[in-house]
């Protein structure tokens, strides 16, 4: 059943029908001893779930107190959140690690065509110093893929990379530099240079690092140092296989099997009827590449839908544990 579901979601062109929504919906209610406590917990056991508006979502802290599983496996991994001093971190344990490749490489092949075509570059300074951190699997396997000689992560060593793109700026070398907020803008700010054949690929992280910036405020510093048009911006997180992307104004997509919904802030089970586009709320996950942890994810975050699919992370709610993988504040 699971190898069969794992056709289905990877073969969507489009949103995933109701009918596959519930049939995963019943494979974790069967299979996943966490998920299943919750949906009694709340009465949403299967009898009660006849429509995808009525499948539970699990609150993001369960993978920092539980092993959120679905099936009975020896993880082959897992991914763990950077937290705080003192802090609780998440834990997303994979059965797995082939299923996260398919999940981010096809979500990447989706926006930005294959790895092959770029040079890959990582400024990742706080997610290197760690093990466990899916951010750096993901981008470990695209610098592998590019085949570029120049490809790699750079840790401190801010005066090679700067010219390292300095020669892939005179090479015409397609370029993503994927990096951590802080560590781009002290970047910016050391090495400004414009840069007319590198995306800039901004992963959130500005965790008391200093002042959290609007995403006015980071574009105003991009643009002036590299002379960039647009900030791409990649959202993702400990507790999801998938990723969305943002190429221009924060607003974000994703590939079909990651959805975002919206609930209302003051009922975690009520969704949010959308009125218009400045509508907020707070932002449920459906991830069917997590088949194997839990594929409805109530998260901390709180967002905005656009009519065409996409969306906006606009914080974290009040009183939500601070996120190493947050995103920019509006």
């Amino acid at each position: 059943m699971r190898s069969e579901l794992i056709h289905k979601i990877f073969q969507l062109q489009g949103a995933p029908s109701a009918d596959l929504l519930l049939e995963v919906y019943r494979y974790q209610y069967a299979f996943n001893p966490v998920y299943r406590r919750w949906c009694d917990a709340i009465d949403r056991a299967p009898q009660q779930v006849n429509q995808p508006a009525l499948i539970p979502f699990l609150p993001i802290s369960f993978f920092k107190t539980h092993a959120v599983q679905t099936g009975d496996f020896t993880p082959e991994s897992w991914f763990e959140s950077s937290g705080t001093t003192g802090s609780v971190n998440s834990r997303h344990f994979l059965r797995s690690m082939d299923l996260y490749r398919q999940s981010f490489l096809a979500g990447f092949r989706r926006f930005y065509g294959e790895p092959g075509d770029y040079c890959i570059l990582g400024l990742l300074p706080a997610y290197l110093e760690r093990a466990h951190s899916s951010l750096v699997v993901m981008v470990d396997e695209l610098i592998r893929l590019s085949g570029h000689p120049q490809s790699g992560f750079y840790l401190y060593d801010q005066e090679k990379l700067a010219a390292t793109l300095q020669n892939l700026e005179n090479a015409d070398q397609q370029t993503i530099l994927f990096g951590v907020t802080f560590a781009l803008i002290d970047f910016a700010e050391r090495f400004p240079m414009p840069l007319r054949h590198t995306i800039i690929m901004e992963t959130g992280g500005m965790k008391g690092r200093g002042k959290e910036l609007t995403r006015a405020e980071l574009h105003e510093i991009f643009a002036s140092a590299f002379n960039q048009p647009a900030i791409h911006a990649e959202y993702g997180m400990t507790e999801l296989l998938s990723q969305a992307y943002a190429r221009n104004q924060g607003i974000f997509y994703a590939p079909p099997w990651l959805q975002v919904i919206l609930r209302i802030d003051d009922d975690p089970l009520i969704i949010k009827e959308i009125e218009t586009i400045t509508d907020q709320g707070i932002i449920n996950i459906i991830d069917l590449a997590n088949l194997d942890s839990c594929c409805f994810i109530a998260t901390d975050d709180l967002g905005r839908l656009h009519p065409d699919g996409g969306f906006e992370v606009l914080g974290r709610v009040d009183q939500a544990d601070i996120r190493g993988c947050s995103q920019l504040a509006v």
